[in-house]
């Protein structure tokens, strides 16, 4: 998954068009990624608008929420849900 077009897309959600938060953000956008690849199993495709979006999504929802005590929103829990389904399951342990 391409972390630095994933960044890109983050900054032009949240409207932010300097570098000052980059390091922040690369962060959590690394993590996202991380987590869905290793945790949840998914096998990101770099190619696939629909885990491209997610990623942006997520990572904008958790710089956004990061001092809230809200749950995620139902329409990230549903992409994720499909997402793991998607691919088989998630990982077995």
């Amino acid at each position: 998954m391409d972390e630095q077009q994933i960044l890109a897309l983050v900054k032009a959600r949240l409207g932010i068009t300097v570098a000052v938060r980059d390091t922040y953000l690369a962060a959590i956008v690394s993590g996202v990624v991380r987590e869905l690849q290793h945790e949840k199993g998914i096998a990101l495709d770099s190619a696939d608008p629909n885990h491209l979006m997610f990623c942006v999504d997520l990572a904008t929802w958790r710089y956004q929420s990061v001092d809230s005590d809200g749950a995620m929103p139902r329409h990230l829990q549903y992409r994720l849900r499909n997402l793991v389904i998607s691919a088989g399951g998630g990982v077995q342990a």
